[in-house]
């Protein structure tokens, strides 16, 4: 195609279309194994986009690939066409009716928050995938998806009424229940109209030639899956359709809604569902976590579990709970495991009882735990509720993310992770499945759906070798005919896509299939409708994402990447798109796609767009290239991916590195080395503050400097104090008069850069009230903390700062004699960067001073807890204080700490702000082309948390930026937790 052939397209939307590479290169994959680069992409605004979408792709024989989220696990929403993004523009719900109990929705509405909006109406959309704070409900439908409430809710096909499409001539059609004689009416209007039967009419008269033949009918229930198996996706759902009158007399109103749930996009375009919805679940959520020793005894412990009607039974196996160890966020919501008497992780199954009352959980737990136990299953049986339950299901619904962090090339691949078995049948299923893999001398994470007869088993192969793939096609083929056997599912709710579309003969028959490929063709006759998907699909190991032998070079990076390469930390992304969730979701990942809500400007995007360059770039130096700059721009490096990654996809130290490779190639631009000589300049400006601050201080006169050096006029600079701190420490003496403790101990105050120059008060405030609190204060001799620098990724220039730092203090800090610094993101970097940045020799002595280098909060709250520090020595007011948390804080460190020390006055209420990053980010929201976006974070949830609050409530933000963007958000004042604290001793 040349260079102008979508030009005339783009000029017809509404909405935007793409055809540069890093756009294309952004959407060839989805959560699946598939790569393949799409023609273009298109982000609609509107039906009137679609239809003109639709005409173009008939036009030029194209193709469209309908996309939510794009977290399908079977390369759904992978091929060569365009790929239609809809998850920006079609998220209105549109109609309640609380009286009949539905909802009319557009397709990219996000599950969770579509049950946000319901739950004042006391009503709610029950099927929850484990990615339902960012799966859509087109991709629901779609996929015809379920989750870990299946035994009560089923899936989604189970709860949609009706839907309005677009078919494949460009016509709008709406499909819903059709009572026999009203069907019987269509049908013969239908058959009436001859030559000029429109497509809706000859789609209705297929499904009825189809349906109503007998030996078809034999046929389908013959060699569909089991009846009794609830997950059943296996290719268009005629089985669904055939249950219905008038082919199956009493049974429920024919509608062809439910025979597009699960039908992945192939047959039309969705524009709008009609849901079922029902009541609230229970008000008590109870979850009794079974600890087994292996797959077995938890699979039988299924079978008990489901006797006393939970709402879900949900398996997380060892090897997710050894990976969520190692994840900072995940680990704490691993509390409730209890290891084996051999000292390794138990297979967890996760029983939910929830009922009106605790009473009622607590007599099903005990009586379930007791049949347990006689039958030898089981031991450990603990009982969670509240906000308990909710780090339960964050940790099961990890598991796929997780999943990304073992080391090295081998993956936990998905392939035969989606098959369904009647539940009774599963141990003997599951036993014959293991023993299939260890003939292959292969090995699986078990994890998800036990009640519903459904585990995701991923075996790990490496596709980047020949074996690889040889193992992926073979164990496919293998586990295809061990599901057979059993009359189960190859897919429970992840849908055929690519993947399983080949085996779908096998699974229901040749007849049957043959069926499927004219139900394709008559709804899409010309082929533009997600083809390749569930039927004529190419073989399932072609345009893997990974190729046979793939050779990659070994590059020389300036951080350390433990026990991997750059390039094999990025792959740890596995595209399950944990971070397009939104701020009503809560969390910091990914602030500026929550700005924007581009795919672009995902973690997962920054994941990918580095995997495929320096896969496939051609250059010697493969981190020269614009496409990973335009991608990495409005990164805040916020590092809130760190900890909320479940893969743990530490982007903000990938664009680091990128950087200073990038600098290598291109230079350093002025404005950047700026920035990082931050500390430096600050320096010299020190000489004359009044000059410093009479040109940026004085509006009028900031504009023009900001224009100049690059930043955005209307952004206020951070000013200079008239003194230094260090200037202050070193001239006083202390007038400290400890508040009734002869403590004496030593703390050692790291005076970061920003402290120094900009926040003396705040440094003035923990000094004083260290000292107050009986403590002595020290400042080490030590550098900047080359925070600047690492911001801009000038990492050549950052190192030495770490270097120096770590060789000053390291026989210096103790945990006796911590270091204590007041700015996070400049203490953290000993914790974050320095073991991966120093020089090799200095890596051992670094790790150990992170141990020992204390936020301030930290540290009030350490020395509360040991009770060194009481609440008495400070003041009986009552106040209360809303806290913004530190994305870094939050993501190295926690906000408990801050909390507990600035809950030490006994009548101050701390209530954290539900907000992620503030949107500043360092010097990100001061640089021009940054500071729209900023703000539009800071407006996210910040902001107008902030400007609800009296002006008696005290706003505590602990980074110089958070309270510096509040500032210029609000006109709010925000304060560090150090000054709220000097002001409340007595």
């Amino acid at each position: 195609m040349n260079a102008g052939f979508f030009q005339s397209l783009a000029t017809q939307l509404t909405g935007d279309l793409y055809d540069d590479t890093t756009q294309r290169t952004l959407y060839a994959t989805d959560a699946s194994a598939y790569r393949e680069m799409p023609a273009a992409v298109a982000v609609p605004k509107t039906v009137d986009d679609l239809k003109t979408l639709i005409a173009f792709a008939r036009q030029h024989k194209l193709s469209l690939i309908p996309r939510t989220a794009g977290t399908s696990l079977a390369g759904q929403v992978v091929g060569s066409g365009i790929v239609v993004d809809v998850s920006k523009h079609f998220t209105k719900i549109l109609e309640i009716n609380p009286e009949e109990r539905w909802v009319r929705v557009q397709p990219g509405v996000v599950r969770d928050e579509l049950n946000q909006f319901l739950k004042p109406y006391g009503l709610y959309f029950g099927p929850e995938t484990s990615t339902a704070n960012r799966a859509m409900i087109g991709g629901m439908v779609g996929n015809n998806s379920c989750g870990s409430n299946s035994v009560v809710y089923r899936a989604t096909r189970e709860h949609t009424l009706s839907v309005t499409v677009l078919l494949a001539d460009g016509t709008e059609a709406e499909f819903g229940p059709t009572a026999a004689n009203e069907f019987s009416e269509q049908l013969d209007l239908a058959s009436r109209k001859n030559g000029s039967a429109s497509l809706a009419d000859r789609i209705l008269l297929t499904t009825n030639t189809i349906l109503s033949d007998s030996a078809n009918q034999a046929e389908i229930r013959r060699n569909f899956p089991k009846q009794t198996i609830e997950r059943r996706n296996t290719g268009y759902a005629l089985d669904a359709l055939l249950d219905m009158e008038p082919f199956t007399p009493g049974g429920p109103a024919f509608n062809l809604a439910k025979f597009i749930a699960g039908s992945e996009g192939t047959l039309c375009f969705l524009t709008e569902i009609k849901l079922n919805l029902v009541p609230l679940p229970p008000k008590e959520g109870g979850l009794v976590c079974v600890h087994c020793r292996s797959i077995d005894e938890s699979l039988r412990a299924t079978l008990v579990a489901l006797k006393y009607q939970p709402y879900a039974v949900e398996l997380i196996d060892d090897i997710i709970l050894a990976r969520a160890d190692e994840n900072p966020e995940q680990r704490k919501n691993s509390f409730f495991v209890q290891k084996t008497s051999n000292d390794t992780f138990p297979i967890i199954l996760v029983v939910d009882l929830s009922r009106d009352t605790r009473e009622e959980i607590q007599s099903l737990a005990n009586e379930m735990e007791t049949e347990m136990r006689a039958a030898g299953l089981g031991y450990h049986f603990p009982l969670l509720f509240g906000e308990d339950t909710k780090k339960i299901w964050t940790l099961r619904k990890a598991g796929l993310g997780l999943l990304g962090n073992l080391p090295g090339d081998a993956k936990a691949v998905a392939v035969i992770e989606d098959t369904a078995v009647d539940v009774h049948d599963l141990p003997d299923f599951i036993r014959e499945f293991n023993d299939i893999l260890k003939e292959n001398q292969m090995s699986a994470v078990h994890y998800a759906h036990a009640g519903s007869g459904e585990i995701h088993l991923r075996p790990i192969i490496n596709l980047k070798t020949a074996e690889g793939h040889r193992q992926y096609r073979l164990i496919a083929e293998q586990i295809a005919t061990l599901v057979k056997k059993y009359d189960g599912s190859l897919s429970g709710e992840h849908g055929d896509g690519r993947l399983r579309g080949e085996f779908i003969p096998q699974m229901v028959g040749q007849h049957n299939y043959e069926l499927m490929r004219q139900i394709k063709h008559t709804w899409d006759p010309d082929g533009i409708f997600n083809p390749g998907k569930i039927v004529e699909t190419p073989p399932m190991d072609t345009f893997l994402r990974y190729e046979a032998g793939q050779q990659t070079p070994d590059f020389q990076t300036y951080f350390r990447y433990e026990n991997q390469t750059i390039l094999q930390h990025a792959e740890q992304c596995n595209g399950s798109g944990d971070c397009r969730k939104t701020e009503r979701s809560g969390g910091t990942m990914c602030p500026s796609y929550m700005a924007t809500r581009n795919e672009k400007d995902t973690t997962r995007a920054r994941a990918n767009i580095l995997r495929e360059m320096l896969t496939r770039s051609p250059k010697e130096n493969r981190f020269d290239n614009p496409e990973i700059k335009e991608v990495y721009d409005l990164c805040l490096s916020c590092k809130g991916c760190k900890s909320e990654c479940p893969s743990n996809v530490d982007v903000a130290k990938l664009k680091a590195e990128f950087l200073q490779h990038y600098y290598d190639a291109n230079g350093v631009p002025l404005r950047s080395r700026m920035i990082a000589n931050f500390g430096r300049l600050s320096g010299l400006a020190s000489l004359v503050p009044w000059a410093y601050n009479g040109v940026l201080g004085t509006p009028a006169l900031r504009r023009i400097a900001n224009r100049t050096l690059g930043f955005h006029p209307e952004r206020s600079m951070p000013l200079l104090d008239k003194t230094t701190l260090k200037k202050w420490f070193t001239s006083r003496r202390s007038t400290a008069k400890p508040t009734g403790t002869t403590l004496q101990k030593t703390v050692y105050l790291f005076c970061d850069e920003f402290t120094n120059f900009n926040d003396v008060p705040v440094g003035q405030k923990a000094v004083q009230l260290l000292e107050r609190l009986g403590y002595t204060v020290l400042i080490p001799e030590h550098g900047e903390s080359g925070r600047a620098a690492l911001s801009k990724g000038m990492l050549k220039m950052a190192k030495p700062m770490a270097d120096h730092n770590v060789r000053a203090l390291r026989n210096v800090i103790t945990a006796d004699t911590p270091l204590v610094g007041l700015e996070p993101s400049a203490i953290l970097t000993f914790r974050d960067e320095y073991p991966d940045l120093v020089e090799e020799s200095l890596v051992e002595d670094a790790k150990a001073l992170s141990k020992h280098a204390l936020m301030f909060e930290e540290f009030i709250a350490r020395e509360l807890d040991a009770k060194r520090i009481r609440p008495e020595q400070f003041t009986q007011e009552t106040r209360l204080i809303k806290l913004h948390g530190h994305c870094q804080q939050k993501a190295v460190s926690s906000l408990v700490p801050g909390k507990k020390a600035l809950s030490l006055p006994k009548n101050y209420t701390v209530q954290l702000i539900p907000s992620g990053c503030c949107g500043m980010a360092g010097s990100f929201g001061y640089e021009a082309e940054h500071y729209d976006v900023s703000m539009k974070i800071g407006e996210l949830v910040l902001f107008p948390t902030v400007r609800q609050q009296p002006e008696e409530v005290i706003i505590a933000a602990p980074g110089t930026s958070c309270r510096h963007q509040i500032k210029d958000g609000t006109a709010r004042k925000a304060q560090h937790p150090a000054e709220i604290l000097f002001d409340a001793l007595v």
